[in-house]
């Protein structure tokens, strides 16, 4: 009965460790997939894409417009996040679809802060407030990402949910990497830092879909994520 036994804790050990192994490759596989050729030629495009859009908003016409110039400002921030989490995630079914755009949605919508600070809906009140608004306080974000994980922790949401404040990171991250080049980072409460020059923002911009990538690894997201979208996660 003893050898019986001692033969299935064998046969059950051996199993186990290609288990293991194929599990460990597969996450393996997973965080190069954040640096194929694709993925970084999405990331190119998007600097690329910051570049032009950026060009095309300093023409005489748009900056004759105020309402022009904001809207398709705002339109530019919305691009850059869902972009960015099209990267992390890449586009293989319909949900996808949705969460990128709800990426974008998050990216553009912080900056209705301009008018609740402005206690007004005029746009030349929201452009020129005495101090900026708070949700472009860039400390606000890692609390605001942690505090959303605490959430979905305690309502025991599924795993499905698991990437939403990381969708949330890039989000606000973009947007306010993008803010920087004109006014710096806000890090109350420690102030403001000087700007941000343009070149290095359109390489963070473009670096920030795979460095998110990679603290999703490190932090077990992207495993339940590559169960979710695929094992390959990438655009």
């Amino acid at each position: 009965m003893r050898g019986f036994h001692s033969k299935l804790d064998a046969s059950t050990l051996g199993m186990a460790v290609p288990l293991n192994l194929a599990v460990e490759t597969e996450k393996a596989q997973a965080l190069l997939q954040t640096f194929s050729t694709a993925s970084l030629l999405a990331s190119a495009g998007l600097g690329v894409f910051c570049f032009l859009a950026d060009h095309i908003l300093t023409s005489p016409f748009i900056q004759h417009h105020v309402w022009l110039r904001a809207v398709l400002d705002n339109s530019v921030h919305g691009v850059i996040g869902l972009w960015s989490w099209a990267i992390v995630i890449g586009l293989r079914k319909k949900s996808d679809f949705y969460e990128v755009v709800l990426a974008g949605f998050f990216a553009s919508i912080i900056d209705l802060d301009h008018f609740y600070m402005a206690g007004s809906l005029s746009l030349k009140a929201a452009l020129n407030l005495p101090q900026r608004p708070p949700l472009h306080c860039s400390t606000l974000i890692p609390a605001l990402c942690f505090s959303l994980r605490l959430l979905m922790w305690a309502c025991r949401l599924k795993d499905s949910w698991c990437s939403l404040p990381w969708m949330l990171f890039i989000s606000l991250a973009s947007h306010h990497i993008r803010d920087g080049v004109r006014h710096g980072l806000w890090l109350y409460p420690f102030g403001n830092t000087a700007p941000i020059s343009y070149w290095l923002y359109i390489a963070i911009t473009a670096t920030l879909p795979h460095l998110c990538s990679v603290l999703m690894y490190l932090t077990g997201t992207r495993d339940m994520i590559s169960t979710k979208h695929g094992v390959a996660i990438d655009v």
